[in-house]
């Protein structure tokens, strides 16, 4: 059985077209009330002021009515913050600091197990209390005379620290103060900031005596609260409000309109290295072991002058139901990442052939609409032989996935990363492109007239009308008198990129069948 492509080729020695397979020809009487085009044919909006004409004989449902006169607008940009006081959060490892976070943000942001070591990274989420708006820190347990992963988790607990204007001390009333505690209450005197102490895991009057306690810190009244079930915590706001400057000190405010920029791939082919290397300091926690990162950390980047907001993510697995605990609630919180991102890096391994892993990253991240670049890691460690074979395969490998712009580079050392701009300002561009009605149906008029849809069962449908309903991405609804296979579909799609571009963004084309109506 022939396709629709072979059938297209074919169509390409055909005679030219009737009318009838063009974008719904219009009544004569509707084109003798638009002024004459040039010699070369009607204007791009003399022919959609006819096309519209012959589309009132169809019947149209309110919502087609409501995109046809362009009431499907596009919301705004909210006005940017502030800097905010900032408020971290700090303790030793499974005291409920990232169960505290989640109650005072009011929602289940922050990943967490019952397990220690699962939180890593310095995470800020914004809060309010009592009226009052500041950013809240959550950081991974520190801990004396560590190692390895454990030391790195550490050094950024002690950064929150620096960075803070206030900080919230969290200790594990049913345990008691503890060695590790002391240490923590020692180095918070050194850094001279405010503190808060929380005497969490009080669950009812009873444990409250094991709270009092906590007075031996010497860091003042200890409030009991109870993380997983909120009790107490407005008591502890209340007191934290009181102690929280109003006024900034380290707070930051985040500029008007920086791109989101999401950085997405299978676990550990480089997210968390790109990102400190692009902010030009040790950000997150970077290790050879994968899955490292479980929380989504934003950081404020200035790249060639302009300024992005870089979300470094976990790393997807190979299926979500696949995983539990604290990887099951990272590969969500991934998602949410990228659904609040602009345009998405996909880093590949240049190492490694691609993987199923890698084909579903990118699916997940297109399917998702946003805007995409493929990022080759580890490029400088590939041979200059290999390079040119290593090239094919990737033409042959990202087949899906041609319209993405892509750059080869190495995170650990920064070579090429400079290429990064031009790629997310290309896919960005394309992302946010609006073709005018009259042009984008000039552009079909062609198409149709040069390759029409196969005949199905002795019938042809026929384009009415198209228009490009959205952006971020693109999306196109076509009127159309019968359904539109999905190959003549991928056709259009193949043919307006080749035409206006769109290099970096997926393209969404729906089919609206409508019939004429009846006299």
């Amino acid at each position: 059985m022939s396709t629709p492509e072979q059938n297209f080729s074919e169509d390409l020695t055909a005679p030219a077209a009737s009318p009838a397979t063009t974008p719904s020809a219009p009544s004569e009487a509707a084109a003798s009330q638009v002024p004459a085009g040039d010699s070369d044919g009607p204007s791009d909006e003399v022919r959609e002021r006819a096309l519209r004409v012959g589309l009132e004989d169809y019947e149209l449902a309110e919502d087609d009515l409501a995109l046809l006169g362009g009431e499907l607008g596009e919301g705004g940009d909210d006005e940017a913050p502030l800097a905010l006081p900032v408020l971290a959060v700090v303790g030793r490892p499974n005291v409920g600091k990232s169960t505290l976070v989640n109650r005072i943000i009011g929602r289940r942001e922050a990943v967490v197990e019952d397990k220690p070591g699962v939180t890593r990274d310095r995470v800020s989420y914004p809060a309010e209390w009592a009226g009052r708006r500041f950013m809240l820190v959550d950081t991974g347990g520190w801990e004396v005379d560590v190692a390895g992963i454990e030391a790195r988790v550490a050094e950024q607990a002690e950064v929150a620290i620096s960075l803070a204007d206030a900080v919230m001390f969290v200790v594990d009333a049913t345990v008691g103060p503890t060695s590790t505690d002391e240490q923590v209450v020692r180095m918070l005197r050194r850094s001279g900031k405010p503190v808060i102490l929380c005497a969490n895991k009080v669950d009812g009057p009873r444990a409250e005596a094991d709270a009092s306690e906590l007075w031996s810190l010497g860091l003042g009244e200890p409030f009991p609260v109870s993380a997983l079930h909120g009790r107490g915590t407005g008591d502890l706001l209340d007191a934290a409000m009181r102690t929280l400057p109003t006024e900034t000190v380290h707070g930051t405010p985040v500029p008007f309109g920086p791109r989101r920029v999401a950085l997405v791939g299978r676990p550990n082919v480089g997210k968390s290295s790109l990102l400190n290397k692009v902010a030009g300091a040790e950000r997150v926690v970077v290790d050879s072991v994968a899955g490292t990162t479980r929380d989504p950390v934003d950081e404020l980047v200035e790249l060639r002058g302009k300024q992005w907001m870089f979300v470094d993510t976990a790393g997807i697995r190979r299926r979500v139901h696949q995983t539990s605990g604290a990887d099951f609630y990272a590969s969500l919180r991934t998602q949410a990442a990228i659904e609040k991102a602009e345009v998405a890096v996909v880093l590949l391994d240049a190492s490694e052939k691609l993987t199923e892993q890698d084909t579903r990253v990118i699916s997940q991240v297109v399917d998702s609409g946003r805007s995409v670049v493929i990022a080759y890691n580890k490029w400088d460690l590939m041979d200059e032989d290999r390079r040119p074979f290593l090239e094919r395969e990737i033409e042959r490998d990202l087949v899906q996935v041609q319209w993405a712009p892509r750059v080869n580079i190495s995170a650990a050392t920064g070579w090429h990363t400079d290429r990064l701009v031009p790629a997310l300002e290309k896919s960005l561009a394309s992302w946010d492109t609006r073709i005018s009605t009259g042009r984008l149906n000039s552009f079909l008029g062609e198409l149709v007239a040069e390759h029409p849809h196969p005949l199905r069962g002795g019938k042809q449908p026929r384009i009415l009308f198209a228009t490009q309903a959205s952006t971020r991405p693109p999306r196109f609804v076509i009127f159309a008198t019968g359904f539109l296979e999905a190959g003549y579909r991928r056709f259009i799609e193949r043919r307006l990129r080749e035409t206006f571009g769109f290099e970096g963004s997926p393209i969404s084309i729906s089919v609206r069948v409508r019939e004429k109506r009846k006299r």
